[in-house]
């Protein structure tokens, strides 16, 4: 399957959607309150940059971001594909795209948190194959067993 990654708006109706589908998707698999989600809104901010997973019909089938903490931080946010997509790169592909600007911002490390769990084994598998390595509570996350966080060093210090 041929697959686009573009920054996009996520103020789209079809972006809209993947990420309500990411919303329930993540609705079983831990509390609501340790459930750290970015609205649309919240997304379309001037700190953070959205990208889409289109197919070869433009359907979007999956998508991610870079929020930028500044001073040298960047973090993953709302790392989704579609179910019927799943296993054919398409989540790699958003990742590549989103550690590719967080260099030419000048970032140095970027940081996620995702799900503990059984549940959370291929979000896994795709962070620590893209070079992510399991490190402790990170920004304003609560340390809490339903939580998993993972960092990548882009460089040693940031870009002048």
């Amino acid at each position: 399957m041929a697959i686009s990654v573009t920054v996009e708006t996520p103020l789209q109706d079809d972006v809209r959607l993947l990420v309500s589908e990411l919303n329930d998707h993540l609705l079983p698999l831990s509390p609501i309150e340790f459930q750290f989600k970015m609205t649309v809104e919240q997304m379309a901010g001037a700190d953070t940059t959205v990208f889409v997973a289109r197919d070869e019909n433009g359907v979007a089938v999956g998508c991610g971001a870079l929020k930028d903490h500044g001073g040298g931080v960047g973090e993953v946010k709302r790392m989704f594909t579609r179910p019927a997509v799943r296993g054919q790169r398409v989540g790699s592909a958003l990742l590549e795209a989103i550690t590719e600007l967080a260099r030419q911002k000048g970032v140095t490390r970027l940081v996620l948190e995702t799900g503990a769990g059984r549940d959370f084994a291929d979000a896994y598998r795709l962070y620590e194959r893209s070079g992510f390595t399991r490190c402790g509570v990170l920004l304003d996350y609560p340390d809490s067993e339903h939580s998993a966080f993972y960092e990548k060093w882009l460089a040693l210090t940031p870009a002048q």
